[in-house]
């Protein structure tokens, strides 16, 4: 666990290619611990990812999967460069620090949509980024959160609803 509750983010995993930005809020202590995104056993993400990019199974490797996400031009990073949260959950989170946006669409312009895991991740954005939210050239789509935490939505329906967001990044 983060001293002090301090929680400090990942760099995004990204390149020149990418279309589509799916943020996080801050990663958990399970992530923040293995220095890897949605390193939680539970949390949905991976499999769901894994699923909608047609690929037979998860990755079993970190690398391979963040790779399979690059090679659909999909980035991953989050709202949040750091803050001060005890434990996991998004409701803990205060004291919050935003990643710059601006710098990272700046040196990679083809990003044209950025999906929310979550509401906290988008509550966090829409906080420090209201004129960003006003770029016609960007969709921005609140997504329901993969996490284990967020029981009332099932696989088969984060599957519907992030498949739709997915599509033609």
């Amino acid at each position: 666990m983060p001293k002090n509750n301090f929680c400090s983010g990942f760099p995004p995993s990204i390149d020149k290619n990418c279309t589509l930005l799916i943020l996080g809020s801050m990663p958990g202590i399970k992530s923040l611990e293995q220095q890897q995104y949605y390193a939680h056993p539970q949390n949905r993400f991976w499999p769901l990812l894994s699923c909608l990019l047609n690929h037979s199974a998860v990755p079993e490797t970190y690398a391979a999967r963040l790779s399979l996400l690059i090679r659909h031009h999909i980035a991953l990073w989050d709202s949040l460069e750091t803050c001060e949260r005890s434990g996991s959950l998004d409701t803990a989170i205060t004291n919050e620090k935003a990643n710059d946006f601006n710098y990272l669409l700046g040196q990679y312009p083809k990003i044209k949509k950025i999906c929310f895991n979550g509401n906290k991740s988008f509550q966090s954005f829409k906080k420090h980024n209201k004129e960003l939210l006003k770029n016609t050239n960007i969709d921005f789509i609140s997504l329901p959160s993969t996490s284990p935490a967020n029981a009332r939505w099932h696989m088969d329906m984060l599957f519907e609803v992030w498949g739709n967001a997915l599509k033609n990044p």
